[in-house]
């Protein structure tokens, strides 16, 4: 596994010491050493509007994260576009059985553009979409 996706259930994660998915992250960021990690603009938008009601310091961290992320030379962030929206669109409405959000459609889109099958997250949503999903809890 040469490049893994990242979800917005990490990001938060690994910020947040309290989080349910703090252990697991690390866990599995300890396992992928070498990896390219790639996520989208989507994915860093989502994850800043989940933490801006956490107070100014939650905030400035999640400002500080995502510009590190930003400049980190293992770290792709694909460009949000019109198009990964309308395309992001178009597989929620055809998964009208499905829990997923519109980002995680994106997500799933963007992963399947680029190859990749493994992303850090807990979300089963990815599974049903064969995805691997690689933080689970008791790992």
């Amino acid at each position: 596994m040469t490049e893994v996706f990242v979800d917005t259930a990490y990001l938060i994660a690994v910020t947040r010491k309290d989080d349910q998915w703090h252990g697991p992250a690390m866990a599995a960021r300890r396992r992928l050493e070498g990896v390219t990690f790639i996520t989208t603009d989507e994915v860093l938008t989502e994850f800043l509007t989940a933490l801006s009601g956490g107070g100014s310091g939650l905030r400035a961290e999640a400002a500080a994260r995502v510009n590190e992320i930003l400049r980190a030379a293992d770290v792709r962030v694909i460009p949000q576009s019109h198009e990964s929206f309308l395309h992001g669109l178009d597989r929620y409405e055809k998964r009208r059985d499905k829990g997923y959000s519109l980002q995680d459609c994106i997500s799933m889109n963007a992963m399947e553009a680029e190859g990749i099958t493994g992303i850090l997250t807990g979300d089963h949503h990815f599974e049903q979409e064969g995805f691997t999903v690689l933080m689970k809890h008791g790992q």
